[in-house]
């Protein structure tokens, strides 16, 4: 094992987890794949530049987010899941608090990304779940009416 490897890859976790709330499990996760990705990143540099072997440490890295750079945002947004494309974490939503972590708003995020500010950053269950909810509590009548009644109102 590499001190020097070692060594970057604890400077590397600390930095993340001074960023932002990682469990222990996360923080035991991130050194083993940090550690496995600067070692292969190590091999690279032996044997020589190359732009591929690079990309292919880079998606190692961060897959999720890796897979989603370089295509639409909406590509972030999957059934059961949506990748910061910030950080690659995934999750059924994007919360102004993690965004926090970023040292951003919602509103912001998504200008950076090219969302619409009306677009919601849920999962598309939990975007379904929610409107299946909405109508059983009677919602969208609810709010045809009394978007009717404000019509006749200022008329």
């Amino acid at each position: 094992m590499s001190k020097r490897l070692l060594e970057m890859c604890v400077q590397i976790v600390e930095a993340q987890a001074s960023a932002g709330m990682m469990s222990t499990e996360e923080i035991e996760e991130s050194l083993r794949r940090i550690y496995k990705v600067l070692q292969e990143l190590d091999a690279v540099e032996e044997v020589g530049p190359g732009v591929e072997p690079v990309r292919e440490v880079a998606k190692k890295l961060h897959p999720a987010k890796s897979a989603v750079l370089g295509k639409g945002p909406y590509e972030s947004i999957g059934e059961n899941s949506v990748v910061c494309l910030e950080c690659g974490a995934q999750f059924r939503q994007i919360t102004a608090n993690h965004l926090k972590s970023h040292g951003m708003t919602p509103r912001e995020y998504k200008k950076k990304w090219g969302f619409r500010l009306k677009d919601s950053l849920a999962a598309k269950a939990v975007s379904r779940s929610r409107s299946d909810a909405a109508k059983v509590r009677g919602i969208p009548e609810n709010l045809k009416a009394y978007q009717e009644r404000r019509r006749k109102k200022s008329t």
